[in-house]
């Protein structure tokens, strides 16, 4: 699975124009699931998200999670970080899960970070989401399941 984790003062989701979560101070966290990934990966890459070290502690130093400051997070379905941009000029998502498997292990990694303690919001899977955040720092991450054995 992937992750794109943005450190976030606050975000929001919302499918035509009805707000459907939020969150704030926290996390954003964009997530893919990608072919041959297994609830494994899900249950792994939540818990790494719960416990990365990336909000300010006292001496102005990223040393603090996000179960540290009791924040929340905003969880969104993003196939597109699945994107091969290797070649030509549009992207391709062979690479992404299918919808069923894209939709099981998107909904396990949102049931794990909760698990392991932390207040979170989702999008809609599948739907055309309008997502608004106000990036802290701006602090981004990039986290793949398959970095770490």
């Amino acid at each position: 699975m992937r992750a794109l984790i943005q450190r976030v003062i606050e975000a929001e989701v919302a499918v035509e124009g009805e707000v459907i979560g939020r969150c704030g101070p926290g996390l954003m966290v964009l997530v893919c699931a990608m072919a041959g990934d297994q609830d494994e990966a899900a249950d792994k890459l939540a818990a790494r998200v719960a416990k990365l070290r990336i909000f300010r502690d006292d001496e102005g130093r990223m040393n603090r999670s996000i179960l540290d400051i009791q924040g929340s997070a905003l969880v969104v379905s993003q196939f597109t970080l699945a994107a091969d941009t290797r070649t030509g000029n549009r992207p391709g998502f062979s690479s992404a899960a299918s919808p069923d498997d894209g939709r099981r292990l998107y909904e396990r990694f949102a049931a794990a970070l909760r698990e392991a303690g932390v207040p979170i919001e989702t999008g809609r899977f599948g739907a055309d989401m309008a997502v608004r955040l106000t990036n802290d720092g701006p602090v981004t991450i990039w986290m793949d399941s398959a970095d770490r054995a």
